[in-house]
């Protein structure tokens, strides 16, 4: 079963999802562009049956507050904040493209809060690139300013994003979405070569391949967490 709650992290409100048992170990899931924790529907669900999961709203998307003020690195102290209030030590984080971005900042600078890291259709930190992120179509549920402030933030990248690829201890697993997908699939090999302890798969399903293909998805996360 589904429930939807808010929590207060500083001048910021954070909605979320949860599925599963109250007491079983924690999973938090971080949506992608213009999407929202209703993203992760299907895979809370199935992930629910093994883990205690949370599906945020990022700042700027669905229900969370739009404080018109976005960068990754806000977003990722506002996720800290969140496990902070919900009282999650150490958590599994799951992060698909923008979120993968906000999931792989929090690995490399609060390290001792992810056992296990899942970065699904994420985009590398190489400065230069365009990134094709595409946005779900319907009615629009984010702040329309939140767009470009990621956009740009992804084309020129801190330097020391790519650094701390590097520096990652935890387990990581990188999920493409092969030929479908608007990413270019050879850049999530080259980020996955960087990472020490990193795993790469493909699961044919496009961008969004954690709603086309969310019993996969599921099943190589749950065989990832319990490897």
């Amino acid at each position: 079963m589904e429930d939807q709650s808010v929590v207060d992290v500083g001048d910021v409100r954070l909605a979320y999802r949860t599925w599963g048992d109250p007491f079983g170990s924690p999973v938090v899931l971080l949506h992608g562009l213009g999407g929202s924790a209703a993203n992760w529907e299907a895979l809370g669900g199935l992930l629910g049956a093994e883990w205690r999961v949370y599906a945020l709203d990022l700042r700027g998307h669905g229900e969370s507050d739009w404080p018109d003020e976005y960068a990754f690195e806000q977003m990722c102290e506002d996720v800290v904040g969140f496990l902070d209030e919900c009282e999650l030590n150490r958590v599994g984080l799951v992060g698909h493209s923008m979120g993968g971005v906000v999931a792989q900042l929090l690995a490399h600078e609060h390290s001792d809060r992810v056992e296990r890291l899942v970065l699904i259709e994420t985009p590398p930190p190489f400065p230069g690139e365009e990134s094709p992120l595409p946005l779900p179509e319907g009615p629009v549920d984010y702040d329309e300013h939140v767009v470009p402030a990621v956009l740009a933030q992804l084309k020129d990248p801190d330097p020391e994003w790519a650094e701390g690829l590097g520096e990652i201890v935890a387990q990581t697993m990188i999920i493409s979405g092969g030929p479908a997908s608007t990413m270019p699939q050879e850049r999530l090999s080259e980020m996955a070569s960087l990472i020490p302890d990193c795993r790469l798969i493909t699961i044919a399903g496009g961008h969004r391949v954690h709603e086309t293909r969310a019993d996969q998805v599921a099943h190589e996360i749950t065989e990832f967490f319990t490897s």
